[in-house]
């Protein structure tokens, strides 16, 4: 099933119409009942509306999946505007700043299912929402564990995705496969797409021995880069090891370290002798992996506050910055609790 985000650029009302009609057939097509897509249009009308009104415009990524047994549709509405000084006083009905009734964020906040905002003065806002077929379903914030989101968006005309991603959980611990075919579009899907079956098809508990299968099962295709990062719950370790240019970042408060990937293309040349990197498995840890899509020269630490945030909102926030967009484009975040 297609993971990736739908992404349009709203400047003005030109395009709200036929997001929300997109929206709208996306939530009857998962079963949503008609009550329920007209739930979804009303928290469409209120994002698109306020992007338009206080924020002069900004980027609007949505996407529809199947989740443990339930639809689901996903959106992030992401802004380079003014900000928000104080987000739990306009979460209230009836505050505005604009001389309306002030039922925007709090109509939002009701009718979905997960919703989380982040903001600050003169860098924009980063606004999640998670719509679920059934209104009454519900997310914990955050559970004890590994907790993890991605957005993964398409080169702009393209179809398909070149970027792809995995997490697999094993007998002892799971492990993330992030990688990039070569190019775009579809000849990359396809290095892509059979990189993650070798992924998945692999028992290895190494990050090297996979890569090296990954490499064995892509040879027919036009080739791929790709980071692998195994987590050992006995060890409590992480096993960490890339070929090509996956960016790979794990932060625990303050500090933070790059662990630098293997020059090679997988399915193509790879290095003969590689080793892997093990790094304790702690708590408060954030990794975050993501392709050449986003600029590389970023730094969680000058963002106020972001560590506290989910990792869906870590994410957006680094797409929003970052985005190249002159190639498919993949960000996965996750933080350990």
């Amino acid at each position: 099933m297609d993971n990736t985000f739908s992404t349009y650029k709203i400047e003005d009302r030109s395009l709200v119409a036929f997001i929300k009609r997109e929206i709208h057939n996306l939530a009857l097509q998962a079963g949503f009942s008609v009550h329920r897509a007209a739930e979804t249009d009303i928290i469409v009308a209120e994002l698109t509306s306020n992007l338009i009104k206080y924020a002069n415009g900004g980027e609007f990524l949505y996407r529809s999946r199947e989740v443990d047994g339930h639809n689901e549709i996903e959106i992030y509405c992401l802004d380079n505007g003014k900000g928000i000084d104080n987000v739990v006083k306009i979460m209230n009905d009836g505050y505005s700043s604009s001389n309306t009734l002030g039922h925007g964020l709090g109509s939002i906040k009701r009718l979905s299912n997960d919703f989380q905002i982040y903001s600050r003065r003169d860098w924009g806002t980063v606004q999640y929402v998670k719509i679920c077929e059934k209104a009454d379903t519900t997310f914990p914030r955050e559970k004890p564990g590994f907790n993890s989101a991605v957005i993964n968006v398409n080169y702009p005309g393209e179809l398909v995705c070149g970027d792809g991603y995995r997490i697999k959980y094993t007998s002892k611990g799971f492990q993330i496969f992030v990688g990039d075919g070569l190019g775009h579009g579809a000849y990359a899907n396809e290095a892509v797409e059979m990189a993650i079956k070798a992924f998945i098809r692999s028992k290895a508990e190494d990050a090297v021995e996979i890569l090296k299968e990954i490499h064995d099962g892509v040879k027919k295709t036009r080739g791929l880069v790709a980071s692998i990062a195994c987590v050992d719950y006995k060890t409590q370790t992480w096993n960490i090891c890339g070929i090509g240019n996956i960016n790979t970042r794990i932060y625990r408060g303050l500090e933070n370290k790059t662990y630098t990937p293997y020059n090679g293309i997988i399915g193509l040349n790879i290095p003969r002798t590689m080793k892997s990197t093990t790094v304790p498995y702690l708590k408060h840890q954030i990794i975050i992996m993501h392709s050449d899509g986003l600029r590389t020269r970023w730094n969680l630490n000058e963002m106020m506050s972001i560590i506290k945030q989910d990792p869906g909102v870590i994410a957006a926030s680094l797409y929003k910055d970052n985005i190249r967009g002159t190639d498919d484009a993949t960000v996965l975040v996750g933080k350990i609790i």
